[in-house]
């Protein structure tokens, strides 16, 4: 029996794929920089090993026994050519049944975000893959944006009326370990996953209003405003708010509006819905 290397698995998508893959008696490795935070949290269930996607030496011994791969772009690397040396690792090493790769809902049509090459990268080394494309997670309410929500009753994201189809962190990490525990019924596939409702963030105000008992007011800023709020008040590294600025552009659009059945279509549920997940992480705002 392999092993499912899962990396970034301390992050929000990853720490549940992990967690699953050992629910469906996978065995895993879970590799990463910050060895003593993943130690804390798998202890002994998991192999752990140092891993650096910059540094081609840290490959062999993260590979070992590895058969399944779980794949997310750490924030910090813009370019999609960081990850193309691992990628050709997985090639050379051969015996990969399944590369699950944390990309972007729609990205298949859009080649501007790093995610589209990495994309073509997998499919051009002819590994068997799987796209696991999201639509936005509901964490980005609970993480980046929780700042203004628990502290000013105030939602900061530039995207006016768009709807957005969110999804739990946790069903797309539960999903991709259920893919990744049976690779060959999943080969060369590319999932769209969303929530199964799409809501505008009036109504993200009104849920978290509602349920943690204040006014949440959403401010509908500029993009210009938002990008420079996030950079010179945050303190958020330019890069990343670039990045979070082209992927809200593309909202503004109507891109995150898509409602798919996939998620029910592999589960067998639905998928939880924004208010669902609000109340499971009241504290995040409180």
């Amino acid at each position: 029996m392999g092993r499912i290397l899962v990396t970034g698995a301390s992050g929000n998508v990853g720490k549940y794929v992990a967690q699953y893959a050992l629910k469906n008696d996978q065995r895993i490795t879970v590799a990463g920089t910050h060895l003593e935070r993943l130690a804390k949290t798998f202890d002994d269930k998991a192999k752990i090993t140092h891993f650096d996607f910059t540094d081609p030496s840290t490959f062999g011994d993260v590979l070992e026994d590895v058969d399944r791969v779980f794949i997310m772009r750490p924030p910090h690397l813009g370019k999609p050519e960081d990850l193309k040396p691992f990628i050709d690792a997985l090639k050379s090493k051969g015996g990969i049944k399944l590369v699950c790769f944390l990309s972007l809902i729609g990205i298949e049509n859009n080649p501007v975000p790093p995610h589209y090459k990495i994309e073509k990268y997998i499919e051009q080394a002819d590994l068997p893959y799987c796209h696991i494309r999201p639509s936005f997670f509901m964490q980005n309410i609970s993480g980046v944006h929780a700042f203004e929500i628990k502290n000013f009753n105030r939602i900061v994201v530039p995207v006016k009326r768009a709807l957005t189809s969110f999804i739990d962190a946790e069903d797309i990490g539960e999903m991709t370990a259920k893919i990744l525990s049976e690779p060959e019924l999943h080969q060369n596939k590319g999932y769209s996953i969303t929530g199964s409702e799409a809501i505008d963030y009036w109504k993200v105000a009104e849920i978290l209003s509602k349920e943690l008992g204040r006014e949440i007011i959403y401010t509908n800023p500029k993009p210009s405003f938002a990008k420079k709020y996030w950079i010179t008040v945050r303190g958020l590294e330019k890069e990343y708010c670039t990045v979070m600025s082209m992927l809200y552009m593309m909202t503004r659009l109507g891109t995150a509006k898509k409602v798919t059945p996939v998620f029910e279509q592999v589960m067998g549920r639905k998928a939880h819905t924004f208010r669902q997940f609000v109340i499971k992480n009241i504290g995040y705002w409180q």
